[in-house]
């Protein structure tokens, strides 16, 4: 265990409390015949299988530690057959679809739980459930910035804001170290704080059908390919039709600026991994941008050799069938979050790149005992490091698998402590 995943570990003792304090509000729940009921805001957008990936898996740690409780999702974005993938899942679950739903959430529901995401996401509607109804309220797996998550400065009134709704909350977990280290120098007194991986670790939809059949397709076999995934440093949304969203010329150059740069290491690994072992590569997406992208930085500046082993996805897909193909892949690399995340929580060796633009949640790839298989892109020496780093995932899969199931097994603890917390809350609720 490295240093870093030392401080996150938990006293033999405070573990087998919480784990007799969630039994012992179990057998409460049961004497009083009262379903506990949790009001889960989550589910911020489809348009990325990461942001579809924090629901279920809250709703799978949930569901695994709390069997009892009943959960409501109050969801901003519900599209793209996602509500359909969540019930076919989680049948129990009951989705807030009208303000009749969400006014009987308000008066039927124990505690409201807020969903990872890259900030407080909900945070005005943290508060109108703090006033409108004076029951507590938690919160999962967030990042904190003094920043939102493009590049700009936050208000310091903005921050002083969050701050306090924090600190009325009864529990808060931050999914990295610096955004937990920032709460606290900032003023934050919730009465637990605490270390708190994303929720997508502990999503588990699989469409184990559409993933044989598109590796059957591209002549991919099980544990013989890796997969990679690119990006621009700002997501060009304007690209996707149903976000309506303005074309942004600075973020736009920025991106041109530093794409070639970005990408020349993937490019570079790939060749590598087709050139000196028997696996194949599979460029993928985690968002609706990333298709194009794959084909234009990776697909098509790759010598011909390189190309034939090499397969691209030309649509993007929902989290079901892109975490089954993950799982019968032997890893990841590349500049997205949530797959790897994906990817571990599944015990599959992840490698992440990220950027100065991007949040601290990179991070928490270090918090897990990870650390050497997260690179700055901004950092030569760290860049310098992508291409052997990737190749020794490729000739030595097992030892990786090793790296990763150690990592899961963490981030499993940790969770089962963030569930314990909720569980003790909802008893004293």
């Amino acid at each position: 265990m490295s240093n870093t995943r030392a401080r996150w570990a938990i006293p033999r003792r405070t573990f087998l409390g919480a784990a007799c304090a969630a039994a012992l509000s179990s057998r409460a729940w049961a004497r009083n015949a009262r379903t506990p009921r949790i009001l889960l805001r989550s589910s911020w957008q489809t348009v990325n299988i990461g942001d579809i990936a924090h629901t279920p898996g809250v709703l799978a740690l949930i569901e695994k530690h709390l069997p009892e409780a009943e959960v409501r999702l109050w969801p901003s974005k519900l599209d793209n057959g996602v509500d359909q993938l969540l019930l076919e899942r989680f049948p129990r679950l009951q989705i807030v679809a009208s303000a009749d739903d969400l006014k009987a959430a308000f008066d039927e529901c124990d505690l409201l739980l807020h969903g990872s995401g890259p900030f407080l996401v909900a945070e005005r509607d943290v508060v109108r459930w703090s006033e409108g109804t004076g029951k507590p309220y938690g919160v999962f797996g967030i990042t904190f910035s003094e920043r939102n998550y493009t590049t700009k400065p936050l208000a310091p009134e903005a921050i002083a804001k969050t701050i306090d709704v924090l600190s009325a909350a009864r529990f808060v977990y931050f999914r990295d170290s610096v955004s937990l280290e920032l709460a606290k120098e900032k003023g934050c007194t919730s009465p637990v704080m605490e270390f708190g991986p994303d929720g997508a670790f502990a999503t588990d939809l699989r469409d184990d059908r559409r993933a044989d059949e598109f590796l059957r397709q591209h002549e991919l076999e099980r544990g013989k390919f890796l997969c990679c995934i690119p990006r621009l440093r700002y997501t060009p949304y304007w690209t996707i039709p149903s976000r309506k969203t303005s074309f942004d010329e600075v973020k736009h150059a920025h991106n041109e600026e530093y794409k070639e740069r970005d990408h020349a290491p993937l490019r570079e690994a790939i060749v590598a991994v087709v050139r000196e072992t028997d696996m194949k590569v599979l460029l993928c997406p985690e968002d609706q941008t990333q298709m194009s992208i794959g084909k234009e930085l990776l697909l098509d500046r790759l010598p011909a050799d390189v190309q034939a082993r090499v397969a691209w996805r030309p649509d993007y897909w929902l989290t079901a069938e892109a975490r089954s193909t993950f799982l019968r892949s032997a890893g990841l690399f590349g500049h997205e979050m949530h797959s790897p995340i994906m990817c571990i929580g599944g015990g599959v060796p992840a490698i992440v790149c990220r950027w100065s633009e991007q949040t601290s949640k990179g991070i928490m790839w270090r918090d897990i005992g990870l650390g050497d298989w997260l690179f700055d892109m901004d950092q030569p020496d760290e860049v310098a490091r992508i291409v052997p780093t990737v190749l020794s995932l490729a000739k030595d899969p097992a030892a990786a698998r090793e790296k990763a199931a150690r990592a899961q097994a963490f981030v499993e603890t940790r969770q089962r402590a963030m569930t314990d917390t909720l569980a003790q809350q909802l008893s004293s609720a």
